[in-house]
């Protein structure tokens, strides 16, 4: 049989015609005027067997260029980090990967205990008091937390710094011309966000100032600074941040955030072409009635047995329409647990030590650059990415990093125009003292 998920014989057609009351296929095409109809064969390749279409299949993806076979120094908010083999193999399991909504606790407890340990990890990594079982992705996250922040306030303008990640910031404005909110830019300076810009900015209409940490230049915001011009009056402080920089940084939960939002793919999520990830939630106890999405408690049944439960929130609050507190109505159940596992297989030290290891990898990587001529481009504070000036298009250099099988890193002219030939580099724990060096080398040997 030539299609082997297609067991369709002349045997099997007859009788589907004669089941449905007609006597050959283009009876079926009988309401069509034959005028319009098309006539002859389609400028199709002829169908391929399956063997022969496999190793086409297999030709065409072998002309990728990917990160399993070239070194990789982008970033910009997806980042290729060590995944524990323990991921896969538990993550493949039927009653993991086959789950769906855990609406029934008495059948859904697996389910059900991974979401809530995955919500307790992600609070000891921001300082929050409470996280929701996970949103989407980091941008939609940050855009429910600006969402939450107007309703919240009764407040109809969002200041968001431009050192937040601008594909982000695009997110924001989608969602806020829906609510009719104002999205209002905060210029940056050096590389981190313009406080006095922010300060005068600032007004009795702000429901929230939202900040990236670190911010999309690599650069480590003064959370304390903001702190004190956001809650001068009623805004709530919005903080995206990078979950394995919270390994080392002090989370945001210390410096008086609210909300802290974020992508949790550092841990145990491939790039996986940019999609899907898992986005994360986090806030302090005042607002545990206004996070959108699901929440996992932990109870006891009425046996005295440890159990778990979706609460605080009715599946009704989800199709309040216009009165519902959010649009999310799931969540990112299998991603958020590779999350779980690869967070529970590496403990505190294990997060720390790759955190620690992104920041002297990217120190080094600095200094190799430094001395090939490559400007550093800002002095402040960098957790595992950092911007360089090149003398000619980061397109074109990245073109020639790949002659040498390297993949380059983040064009920054492609959102920001002014910063032409400025190239955002990400060096992780995985990157190896002979690939830096070697990027180093050829970078230092662009004209």
């Amino acid at each position: 049989m030539k299609f082997r998920y297609l067991p369709m014989t002349e045997q099997d057609r007859e009788e589907m015609l004669k089941v449905i009351g007609v006597e050959k296929m283009d009876d079926l095409f009988a309401d069509i005027p034959e005028k319009i109809r098309f006539k002859g064969e389609l400028k199709l390749e002829e169908a391929l067997d399956e063997t022969s279409l496999v190793k086409e299949m297999s030709r065409l993806a072998n002309k990728n260029i990917h990160i399993k076979e070239y070194p990789s120094f982008l970033g910009a908010g997806v980042y290729e980090h060590y995944i524990p083999s323990v991921v896969n193999h538990m993550l493949l399991r039927s009653e993991f990967y086959t789950a769906y909504t855990p609406y029934q606790p008495e059948i859904s407890q697996g389910e059900l205990q991974a979401i809530f340990e995955f919500q307790t990890m992600v609070c000891e990594l921001t300082g929050m008091d409470i996280a929701n079982s996970s949103m989407y992705d980091g941008p939609t996250a940050l855009a429910e937390a600006a969402m939450m922040s107007a309703g919240h306030t009764k407040k109809k303008t969002i200041l968001v710094s431009k050192t937040v990640h601008p594909e982000a910031r695009e997110v924001l404005k989608t969602s806020a011309k829906g609510q009719n909110l104002t999205v209002v830019e905060v210029d940056e300076q050096n590389g981190v966000t313009d406080l006095e810009q922010l300060s005068t900015l600032y007004n009795d209409d702000v429901a929230s100032v939202i900040v990236q940490y670190p911010n999309f230049f690599g650069n480590i915001e003064d959370l304390a600074a903001v702190e004190k011009i956001v809650h001068q009056g009623k805004a709530l402080f919005i903080v995206s941040a990078n979950p394995l920089s919270l390994g080392i940084l002090q989370p945001p939960g210390r410096f008086g955030a609210d909300v802290v939002v974020g992508d949790i793919q550092p841990f145990g999520i491939p790039t996986q072409l940019g999609g899907p990830h898992c986005g994360y939630f986090a806030v302090t106890k005042k607002l545990m009635r206004k996070v959108p999405g699901r929440l996992v408690g932990q109870t006891t049944d009425d046996k005295g047995k440890r159990g778990f439960v979706l609460t605080l929130q009715a599946r009704e609050q989800h199709i309040r329409r216009e009165k519902a507190t959010s649009n999310i109505c799931s969540n990112q159940a299998l991603n958020a647990l590779a999350a779980s596992i690869a967070l529970s297989a590496l403990g505190k030290r294990g997060v720390k030590e790759i955190a620690l290891q992104n920041i002297r990898k990217a120190h080094y990587a600095k200094e190799q650059l430094r001395k090939h001529n490559i400007e550093i481009v800002y002095d402040s504070p960098q957790f595992n990415e950092f911007v360089i000036r090149l003398p000619k298009a980061v397109r074109d250099v990245n073109k020639e990093l790949l002659t040498h099988n390297i993949i380059g890193g983040y064009d920054l002219s492609r959102y920001y125009p002014e910063k032409e030939q400025l190239m955002l580099v990400a060096v992780t724990e995985l990157r190896s003292k002979e690939e830096i060096d070697q990027f180093a080398a050829v970078l230092g040997g662009v004209k």
